[in-house]
């Protein structure tokens, strides 16, 4: 396919959660490199603050207003979205209005949709409603006094308030929904909402950037004579991520030369000082690399150096409805994957044969990695299955040509 954008076509106003510039690929590399292919340009609207090159956005306008750095984001975003929103709308008349993951902003999305005569449509990445309510269970279990309960009735307001305007206000508005897997799908099928108006978007991989011959191994000497196994990604107790130190204890005691490469960081400095402290408290500082963040190559570049990648996802309303992205990246560098059984992954597993799916438990997790450290020859099959499997069905230029043929359906077909 030509690397030359059609002529815009459509303009998709597309106000979002993530801070501006986007860095995350579903954003930067789907809407900013394969929807312009299809002649499909993008205005984004949010909050500054991300850590991306504040290069133009190459696929339209890109519309700053306010930092999720200020303490008053939660508040103010919806008023800064508008202001977001009235500056692209000086560029042009839309053809849709789109809003990710946010949801009184979703409702102004809608109102003003409404007011142009276009399209309101939904991207759903993650079940924000029910993040709140996972955090007010959390609050109540972990803090104490008034202070605390203070705290939790605050987030159970807005859970509460979240879940009326989203579910009654927002979705049934909607043109369409973009959501993140079939699973999403068919649990918002079971609330009502027509299952004919969602399209599912799993998580990809730009192919350019996960060519193994053009990544460079990490020169880091902790690694050389170990048999490494990699986890890409961020850690956190909401992660279960103490998971990776039940695996990296049981293959210390079968395989004492294992590293298990932890390329990510947290989402605070305390998360992070608790990872450390765990790895500590195990004697496993020989056993576990926590690198902290890192440039996507250099992560990459501790993949390549991998024997077995891993991805443990927590079973539960929150993930089960995920498309992880680190299974994806492992097959498509080529490194077997071991992963749990939540229904994106399991059918990439089934699909590609490319790595094994076993139960979130410690002791499968372990033996599946074992299988795969001594078996040289099922390790070498999934590692030649999972390159293939990524190009026919997981870049974002196939996505993105699904997303694209979705857009000219929505917007040419009468309301």
């Amino acid at each position: 396919m030509s690397d030359q954008p059609s002529p815009v076509a459509f303009v998709v106003a597309y106000i979002v959660r993530d801070a501006l510039p986007p860095s995350r690929a579903d954003v930067a590399t789907l809407f900013g490199t394969e929807m312009p292919r299809y002649g499909v340009a993008t205005e984004l609207v949010g909050q500054g603050g991300g850590q991306a090159s504040a290069a133009p956005w190459p696929a339209g306008g890109m519309h700053v207003v306010g930092t999720q750095h200020s303490r008053f984001a939660g508040v103010c975003a919806p008023l800064w979205d508008l202001l977001g929103l009235l500056s692209s709308l000086r560029r042009g008349r839309p053809d849709c209005i789109q809003v990710r993951d946010k949801i009184a902003s979703g409702l102004l999305g809608r109102l003003v949709a409404w007011l142009l005569h276009v399209p309101f449509i939904y991207w759903m990445s993650f079940p924000i409603v029910e993040g709140f309510e996972v955090r007010c269970d959390d609050i109540r279990r972990t803090r104490g006094g008034l202070n605390g309960r203070l705290l939790w009735a605050a987030h159970h307001l807005r859970a509460r308030a979240s879940r009326f305007v989203i579910y009654k206000w927002v979705l049934p508005g909607t043109r369409h929904i973009f959501v993140q897997s079939e699973a999403m799908a068919d649990w918002l099928a079971a609330k009502g909402l027509p299952r004919a108006r969602m399209t599912a978007v799993p998580m990809g991989v730009d192919a350019r950037l996960f060519e193994r011959t053009r990544i460079v191994p990490a020169a880091d000497a902790r690694l050389d004579g170990r048999r490494v196994v990699v986890y890409l990604g961020s850690v956190a107790r909401a992660r279960q991520s103490a998971f990776l130190l039940d695996v990296a204890e049981a293959l210390r005691r079968a395989m004492p030369e294992v590293l298990l490469v932890i390329a990510g960081d947290a989402p605070s400095s305390d998360e992070m000082v608790w990872m450390r402290g765990s790895i500590g408290e195990r004697g496993l500082e020989d056993h576990v690399l926590l690198t902290g963040w890192l440039p996507q190559a250099r992560a990459l570049g501790y993949a390549v150096r991998a024997e077995v990648g891993l991805s443990p996802i927590p079973r539960g309303t929150l993930f089960d409805v995920s498309s992880p992205t680190k299974l994806v990246e492992y097959l498509a560098l080529g490194i077997p994957g071991v992963a749990n059984d939540i229904p994106d992954q399991k059918l990439v597993i089934e699909q590609s044969g490319a790595g094994l799916c076993v139960p979130m438990e410690a002791g499968a997790f372990t033996a599946a990695t074992l299988y795969l450290l001594n078996n040289r020859s099922a390790a070498q099959q999934c590692a030649e299955r999972g390159p293939a499997y990524v190009a026919s069905h997981r870049t974002y230029a196939i996505l993105g040509r699904n997303v694209a043929n979705t857009y000219k359906k929505i917007l040419t077909e009468q309301g």
